[in-house]
């Protein structure tokens, strides 16, 4: 049983050393999902709440029904740019940039509804999502 127990705890391990990161782990660091105030303005003002159980999920938010494949083009602590490409030709890059865990600023451009658009938008934690 001695000899087994080392050959155990390996293969135990073995899903832990091919596992990968969670999108913008690295970025979104000590940032928690739930609900969330997304506003154009950094006061908050007319703030739109939304459940969010994947903050990384911020990075399309101007494309939030499209089917969209999302690369990771840099996930360093404090900040995540995500580039999205969508059905029907529409994209994006997205700058998420952590403020505070608590308070997230999204620079977001490219294409939605055939039109260009350039946005910023900032998001404050305000509690977890209330059960449906």
């Amino acid at each position: 049983m001695r000899r087994l127990a080392p050959i155990i705890v390996a293969l135990l391990a073995l899903p832990l050393l091919g596992a990968s990161a969670p999108p913008g782990a690295r970025a979104l660091a000590g940032v928690q999902p739930g609900l969330w105030e997304v506003s154009r303005s950094a006061t908050g003002q007319g703030a739109r709440r939304i459940c969010l159980r994947d903050v990384a999920s911020l990075a399309s938010f101007a494309h939030p029904r499209e089917r969209c494949q999302r690369t990771i083009l840099g996930d360093r602590p404090g900040e995540l740019v995500v580039d999205l490409q969508c059905v029907g030709g529409e994209f994006a890059r997205s700058r998420i940039s952590v403020t505070t865990p608590r308070s997230l600023k999204l620079e977001s451009q490219g294409i939605h509804g055939g039109e260009p658009f350039d946005m910023t938008l900032y998001a404050r934690r305000v509690g977890p999502c209330r059960p449906f």
